[in-house]
């Protein structure tokens, strides 16, 4: 285990690289540039701000020294954010983003495998049709839609929350619920299948018949065998929810790290966006080697080798 870790951890860095890479010239190919959003700037002062952050060199010059910095951990300077670290300023962004995601992860979870364990249990019943019908609406809609109805429902209407901001635990509750919809609903419909599939197994119509209580049956029985998809779908939602909440934090103006990806797109700052995507990079590669690690908790059978 520890060693299929460790291979793991270390085909990380050249997938960081090569995703470093492509990233910095994509964003040098797109059109514009960083002083493109401040309006009629000079020549001479562009020409100036250009040679005060090395754009004024060759393109492989500027590669060069962006690898030999990212590989001592410099991510580069913010155009945006008066000449900071991006380091310092995906610091400052994260605090945020991390307790939205996780609230909206333990809505998503604890919701989501208790709903879908209900769906299996009521098999074709109206209380089955009712959570596909709710799965596949909030599954279809838009989360910047999602945003806006809660605003309207809870803040417009009912003056319940806030509709924006941060600072209080009032203004987590509507970003982190509709960042939670959507993963909470494809959780609940993977767990359905697999619970209904381990229901159809032999040791469980056998405990069945024992007459063992539906709950030890559920608990003891159904839930453990049925984790292993589960898990792969939760894996891959929690770092959806982390590196996913652009919309999000734009809508409920969150001072996360979505929200500074996006204003880093719009103002064209190249190390922000590259240092962004490299972070991103990072905690995916992070939360599927910790989810394919889960595997073998939950079933012993998986090794790795």
């Amino acid at each position: 285990m520890l060693k299929y870790a460790a291979h793991r951890l270390f085909w990380m860095f050249p997938v960081l690289f090569g995703i470093g890479t492509i990233t910095f010239f994509l964003m040098h190919a797109v059109p514009g540039g960083p002083w493109d959003e401040t309006k009629n700037l000079p020549p001479p002062v562009v020409a100036n701000l250009n040679h005060r952050y090395d754009l004024d060199d060759p393109l492989l010059i500027q590669y060069g020294k962006f690898i030999g910095n990212a590989a001592r951990g410099d991510l580069g300077i913010s155009y945006t954010f008066q000449d900071r670290d991006v380091s310092q300023v995906i610091r400052q962004g994260l605090p945020a983003t991390t307790i939205l995601a996780g609230l909206a992860f333990l809505i998503s979870v604890g919701a989501g495998i208790p709903l879908g364990m209900i769906a299996a249990a009521r098999q074709n019943t109206a209380v089955d049709f009712v959570s596909i019908a709710l799965a596949t609406v909030f599954a279809s809609v838009p989360g910047f839609i999602l945003g806006i109805l809660l605003i309207m429902i809870f803040s417009v209407a009912w003056d319940l929350l806030p509709s924006g901001g941060w600072g209080s635990p009032s203004h987590v509750v509507l970003p982190a619920l509709a960042l939670s919809l959507l993963p909470m609903t494809f959780i609940a419909r993977v767990t359905r299948a697999s619970v209904l599939e381990v229901l159809g197994e032999d040791y469980v119509r056998t405990a069945e018949a024992k007459g063992m209580p539906p709950l030890v049956v559920h608990y003891r029985h159904v839930l453990r065998n049925a984790l292993v998809p589960v898990i792969t779908i939760i894996g891959a939602e929690a770092g959806a929810l982390l590196t996913g909440s652009f919309i999000i934090e734009t809508v409920f103006s969150v001072p996360g790290i979505g929200r500074l990806f996006v204003q880093g797109i719009m103002q064209r700052d190249y190390g922000l966006i590259t240092g962004l995507v490299i972070f991103y990079a990072t905690v995916i590669t992070v939360v599927n080697l910790i989810t394919d690690l889960l595997y073998a908790a939950v079933d012993p059978r998986i090794r790795y080798s």
